[in-house]
């Protein structure tokens, strides 16, 4: 009977720890869309290539949601939104997703445009990044409509200059980006900006942001990658 005593006892620890895990593990994401009175709402990530769903909602006359799911490790999430209007864009929103609450706010027509997202510490700092950047790509295609022919015609000091500012705009996003990942080394940010932002930089720089990650977010999906790309860089 003792023995029965203790097998139920191991069954019951194990079954909090492991409640314990996906609790502490636990995102989740909730919000509301305006306007929206039908469609379906997914949580979704790319653990591999494969896009995942990972929790579900089918949204009747009420735009509140909550869904939740757990985080093996920090990656980038979607919030995707099917619904019956024939627009295929604008449906998806991006975030940088980990253990913890977030709250999403947009609209049904305007599902991308109008979000505004709270959450984690690293998803404020993602937006952050992601403003930054946006900002050197429209100058970016600012230049570019500059050499555009629609323009007129450009001498070759104006092209020579256009392709020299062009340059110095590219330059200085992957050292943004380079900088943002060494000033973040403690983040799974770090790794995760290295490898989707700046993967064609100097090798030397890539390696500088992988030298200073700590074991743990060395070890994870973006780490990985990292120094795979580490590995077949010439």
């Amino acid at each position: 009977m003792k023995k029965y005593g203790f097998l139920i006892l191991g069954l019951v620890l194990l079954t909090v720890s492991c409640s314990g895990d996906e609790e502490k593990n636990s995102m989740v994401v909730e919000g509301r869309i305006k306007g929206l009175k039908k469609g379906t709402l997914y949580l979704q990530y790319i653990p591999d290539s494969v896009l995942v769903t990972l929790d579900s909602l089918q949204i009747r006359g009420d735009g509140d949601f909550r869904l939740q799911a757990t985080v093996e490790e920090p990656d980038l999430y979607y919030l995707y939104l099917s619904k019956a209007d024939n627009n295929i864009l604008d449906d998806r929103i991006a975030f940088f997703g980990e253990p913890g609450l977030y709250h999403i706010e947009s609209s049904w027509n305007a599902f991308e445009a109008d979000a505004e997202i709270r959450g984690t510490e690293s998803q404020e700092k993602y937006e952050a990044f992601k403003e930054t950047m946006s900002r050197f790509n429209l100058q970016r295609l600012e230049l570019a409509r500059a050499m555009s022919p629609g323009e007129g015609t450009l001498d070759s000091v104006r092209i020579d200059s256009l392709e020299a500012a062009l340059d110095q705009n590219l330059r200085r996003s992957y050292l943004y980006a380079i900088n943002f990942a060494l000033s973040n080394k403690d983040s799974y940010l770090a790794p995760f900006i290295t490898f989707t932002e700046v993967a064609d930089a100097n090798p030397k720089y890539l390696d500088s942001v992988y030298r200073v990650l700590p074991p743990q977010i060395a070890a994870s999906k973006y780490g990985k990658k990292l120094k795979e790309l580490l590995g077949t860089a010439p």
